[in-house]
């Protein structure tokens, strides 16, 4: 188990690297002048020029890179242009820990729900329930998040008013937010859970384990389901990733102040900073997520070799 952390560990390292170089390159990729904007639209030549003198826009773009990651490293992302604090103060203030908190319970409603609906689908293949219940699925993973969550809003707020429509200050603020950005991946961990279940209970072990008389509900349980979970596993991790991505509409709708509208703002505003910082703090939480799910193999099923 060491030797594999060691060696899972060593291939982030270049893989921290590609990030860490697409984000730099996007501030030169950008259409228009860093300094010009920082400057303000009425800065002389002068003025621009002394600008990007003071962030080394003048240097060889190879040590910009290497001065980019050594700040980074020491926990400096640069300085906002639209509120003149540091960009990790602007992120891990409060922003970043709302985002993860929408896209935690996202999963957690992802799984729950995808995992019951995929076993009941697999244990009664071709019934009425299967078909229902893909066919839901079908819809959620159809669904645009910022089409589902305008339609939350207009029933159950608007309509009912049971949940509030902005804000994110009580459970009841969560409600729909989570509803919104857990759908589509409840649908497809669904759909992947029923089709590992059904390549798994189409096993010799399976039809042995019926045959010894051991219970239906163990069979399924502790049989079919551990061993079927690998491939869902893998996709839970990636969905988790998404859905960081995916905040950035959700939060839009719902007006929460999380890493994805605070996205939104800054590129609005040009603020180049900001949004490399808040794009490099989601790619390394999306890398060390899947460094976990690896883990997590183990964990689930002893007899995989990570050595």
């Amino acid at each position: 188990m060491l030797t594999f952390l060691i060696r899972r560990f060593l291939q982030i390292i270049p893989v921290m690297i590609g990030v860490t170089l697409a984000v730099f390159l996007l501030m030169h990729l950008i259409p228009g002048d860093p300094a010009q904007i920082m400057a303000g639209e009425k800065a002389d030549e002068a003025q621009v020029e002394q600008m990007r003198e003071n962030l080394g826009l003048n240097d060889p773009l190879h040590e910009q890179y290497l001065r980019y990651v050594g700040n980074a490293i020491q926990g400096d992302l640069g300085t906002s242009i639209r509120t003149n604090r540091p960009v990790v103060n602007e992120i891990f203030d409060s922003r970043i820990w709302i985002t993860m908190e929408l896209a935690f319970w996202g999963t957690v409603l992802a799984v729950v729900f995808g995992l019951i609906a995929g076993i009941i689908s697999a244990t009664r293949k071709y019934s009425f329930a299967d078909v229902s219940l893909m066919v839901v699925a079908l819809f959620g993973m159809s669904m645009p998040n910022f089409w589902l969550g305008i339609m939350l809003i207009y029933f159950f707020s608007v309509n009912l008013g049971w949940f509030p429509i902005v804000g994110w200050d009580s459970w009841k603020h969560m409600v729909l937010p989570v509803i919104t950005i857990g759908s589509g991946g409840a649908a497809i961990i669904a759909r992947m859970t029923r089709s590992s279940m059904l390549e798994v209970l189409d096993n010799d072990y399976i039809r042995t384990a019926h045959a010894k008389g051991v219970s239906e509900r163990l069979v399924i349980y502790k049989h079919a389901l551990r061993n079927a979970l690998i491939p869902v596993v893998t996709v839970v991790g990636l969905q988790f990733g998404t859905l960081l991505g995916g905040a950035v509409i959700t939060e839009t709708v719902f007006a929460v102040n999380g890493i994805g509208r605070l996205v939104i703002d800054a590129i609005k505003a040009r603020d180049f900073p900001m949004v490399q910082g808040a794009i490099l703090v989601c790619a390394v939480a999306f890398v060390f997520v899947n460094f976990l799910v690896d883990i997590a193999y183990r964990l689930i099923n002893k007899r995989i070799d990570l050595n």
